[in-house]
């Protein structure tokens, strides 16, 4: 059940705890009112403009009044369109709560998880994948994820699709303008046209469907996995991408028998490291089992580093069970550059010094960027049902063109396509889906 947008809607807007500011945001025909009640300050002049002032807020039980600012927001200028006021003061736990406290007892009412956002979309200011980027971007756990959600929040998900719902519109509107001609014969769009633009968006609709088939799955980093001989210097450059001792460094053969696992962040870029058991035959049941360990996380991987000691002869067939049609990219890393001078044309790098790993670090998310696929909207990965049946009425329309059907027969299928369309970008919705959509946000967005 959608709550009343007209009520005035307070809650706090900012994250709670200690700090130097706290925000405790309304919005609502009443909002400047409530406020008026709990705020001792100058009053805007006038109701027209954006304005700020210096004041103070009394709260029960506490003697000294509470430093604060008001920022008024008129109507329809704001995000939700609707007047908004924000109290500005000391992010103190308990006086929030009484300020809260204070603005409900003078007539607000306590928002809802994703409230301000709702009235966003419902005053059209953000189309139904744009409010579910604003979800996006508060969750962003890395600069690529935060991008992507902006991007989104930017149209670039919705624009596509709109483009596409306008000309599908444009299209029954002379489809449905020749019905009216019919004993005249006369006809608005070609059927070359009409070929043309069904199969155009058939097309787009089918990208969509096709990305959600790909992304079916929880995305998992991009994985590198580090080969190479024992004692080839994995372990330790393992320890310095990761900036810890995690792998047991030695100069022992075989001492990693198992694989080590750290999550690197690279400019921004989650990337899973891995660390496995030198190369090399085995000598009895525990040593094969390792080995083949090894072999299989290299097989998996996105990317493997094949580790070549500085000084030493490379291995060329130290891959040779790799696939090399479908196995992953190989990248030659020289070690241990420190006491000895690198192979022409590898990078060369060092635990000791330093040396080569931020270049390292580089080219890692330079090949974890150039195998990310682009993200696909929350609202489209919702709704796959709407982008299957889009396409079945596209088809079906596409289909009564190169058979020369019923003109009628073709506008109901034009119209259903445009139904399911509207669905995906948020022109067609039901109080139920949007309950799901915004009960994911933390209150007071």
């Amino acid at each position: 059940m959608i709550p009343n947008p007209q009520d005035t809607i307070v809650a706090l807007a900012t994250a709670p705890g200690p700090g130097l500011r706290a925000i405790v945001r309304l919005s609502g025909p009443d909002a400047l009112r409530v406020t008026d009640q709990v705020f001792h300050g100058p009053a805007p002049e006038g109701r027209q403009r954006r304005s700020i002032t210096a004041g103070a807020v009394q709260l029960p039980g506490v003697h000294a009044p509470l430093p604060a600012e008001r920022y008024f927001f008129p109507a329809p200028r704001t995000y939700t369109s609707q007047e908004m006021v924000e109290l500005h003061t000391l992010s103190s736990p308990p006086l929030v709560e009484l300020l809260v406290t204070q603005c409900l007892q003078a007539g607000a009412r306590a928002a809802q998880p994703g409230e301000f956002t709702l009235r966003a979309f419902l005053a059209g200011k953000l189309d139904l994948t744009q409010a579910e980027a604003v979800l996006g971007v508060i969750a962003a756990g890395s600069r690529d994820e935060l991008k992507q959600a902006l991007a989104q929040l930017a149209g670039g998900i919705a624009l596509p699709l709109q483009a596409l719902r306008e000309d599908l519109l444009n299209l029954l509107a002379d489809v449905e303008a020749g019905l009216d001609f019919i004993a005249e014969d006369i006809h608005f769009v070609s059927q070359r046209e009409l070929l043309d633009r069904l199969a155009k968006g058939l097309a787009h609709v089918t990208l969509i469907h096709k990305q959600m088939g790909e992304r079916s799955l929880a995305p998992r980093p991009f994985r590198v996995v580090l080969a190479g001989k024992p004692n080839a210097g994995k372990s330790s450059l393992f320890n310095a991408l990761a900036g810890k001792k995690a792998a047991l460094v030695s100069p022992m053969p075989g001492t990693t028998r198992d694989y080590l696992v750290h999550t690197l962040d690279c400019d921004g870029v989650k990337i899973e490291l891995l660390d496995t058991a030198g190369l090399r035959t085995a000598n009895g049941h525990i040593e094969a089992e390792a080995q083949e360990l090894a072999k299989d996380e290299a097989r998996r991987a996105d990317l493997i580093l094949l580790c070549q000691e500085a000084g030493k002869a490379a291995d060329p067939d130290a891959l040779s069970w790799l696939d090399p049609a479908a196995g992953p990219r190989v990248l030659r890393v020289g070690t241990k550059c420190d006491l000895a001078e690198g192979e022409p044309g590898v990078l060369a790098t060092s635990a000791v010094s330093g040396a080569g790993l931020n270049e390292l670090r580089t080219i890692l998310a330079e090949h974890a960027r150039a195998s990310a696929r682009p993200a696909l909207a929350p609202s489209l990965s919702r709704c796959r049902h709407h982008v299957e049946a889009c396409i079945d009425h596209l088809r079906q329309a596409h289909g009564h063109v190169l058979n020369d059907g019923p003109a009628e027969i073709l506008a109901v299928d034009l119209r259903l396509a445009l139904d399911e369309l509207g669905a995906m970008v948020g022109a067609v919705y039901t109080d139920d889906l949007l309950d799901r959509i915004f009960s994911r946000f933390c209150i007071g967005k």
